[in-house]
């Protein structure tokens, strides 16, 4: 069992046209504490944590943990995509019980505009649903993100609902591979 469920962890690396999705590395840690530490990624998620103290709590080789993926272009990681459960403490679920699959993406900079966001997350969102078919998977972003806001509706996640949260509206959408879901398109 892991924090997805009955899932085995990890899955053997996924592959799509131009990107390698896989567990983090030693070669990863620089990417990953640029990552956490740019104003601009940081800016829709809290804003960035400090460089010093983060690298301090980053281990030689990054944590490896059920549902998180490196994502590698070219053999650099350029982001990480992350399929985690929904804390039943925060607002925003659509199963009575929450828990829901929540989708997450964080990529460097210099990789935004390339469709390398979109490519990931829906190669992890396909094998998501090849291993828990029929389950939703909930995402959730600040309104203000434009971005964020266009990947989710590429990918073919659907509004459920908005709130407050962070001090920001929040836009809470679920995507579905079921019957009656919104799959990926190909």
């Amino acid at each position: 069992m892991t924090e997805l469920g009955p899932v085995a962890w990890p899955p053997a690396p996924i592959r799509t046209q131009r990107l390698l999705l896989r567990e983090p590395e030693a070669r990863d840690r620089a990417a990953i504490i640029e990552l956490f530490t740019s104003p601009e990624v940081g800016l829709y998620l809290g804003g960035p944590r400090p460089r010093d103290e983060f690298a301090r709590t980053v281990p030689e080789t990054p944590r490896r943990r059920p549902g998180l993926f490196v994502v590698d272009l070219d053999g650099a990681m350029i982001g990480i995509v992350t399929l985690d459960r929904r804390d039943a403490e925060r607002p925003g679920h659509v199963r009575p019980d929450a828990g829901e699959a929540e989708l997450g993406y964080m990529f460097l900079p210099e990789a935004w505009g390339c469709g390398y966001a979109a490519e990931a997350c829906a190669a992890a969102l396909d094998w998501f649903a090849g291993v828990l078919p029929a389950e939703p998977v909930v995402l959730c972003t600040q309104t203000a993100n434009h971005r964020s806001m266009r990947l989710a509706a590429k990918l073919g996640f659907t509004e459920v609902e908005r709130f407050e949260e962070y001090g920001a509206e929040q836009w809470f959408g679920v995507w579905s591979s079921g019957p009656v879901g919104h799959p990926v398109p190909a």
